[in-house]
């Protein structure tokens, strides 16, 4: 088990850890030293014992609202994923129908009726202004 000297408000401590953990203590340590140096500048000069008990109780409130805000977090994540299992789980909506009006065949006859006398009409126009 490796040994870690670390230091809090000044002073020195030596810590065991898990091997691989090393890193985990160093940053530890250093949030817990920063919350000291809070305390010192506060209050000054205080016993090791009551200084890390305080640094101890400040960072526990920090984590103590950090998992608050987390548990909300995650109670609105499970909101919105039992909403999406929700939404595909739903039925697909019903075809919706829609008309389109169709021009009955003898309209069409008539108009292509029409446009036939057009043209003969414009051919007879045009050969007149010819001759």
């Amino acid at each position: 088990m490796p040994e870690v000297k670390i230091e809090i408000d000044g002073r020195s401590f030596d810590v065991a850890c898990q091997a691989g953990e090393e890193h985990y203590l160093h940053s530890a340590a250093k949030m817990l030293d920063e919350e000291a140096s809070v305390l010192a500048a506060q209050i000054g000069r205080i016993p090791e014992a009551r200084m890390l008990l305080m640094a101890g109780l400040m960072l526990a409130d920090k984590t103590a609202g950090l998992q608050d805000k987390l548990r909300a977090a995650e109670d609105k994540l499970a909101e919105r994923e039992a909403e999406l299992d929700q939404l595909r789980n739903a039925p697909a909506p019903e075809a919706e129908r829609v008309e389109v009006p169709v021009v009955p065949q003898e309209v069409t006859e008539t108009l292509a009726e029409i446009a036939a006398r057009a043209e003969a009409l414009a051919e007879t126009v045009d050969g007149q202004r010819a001759g």
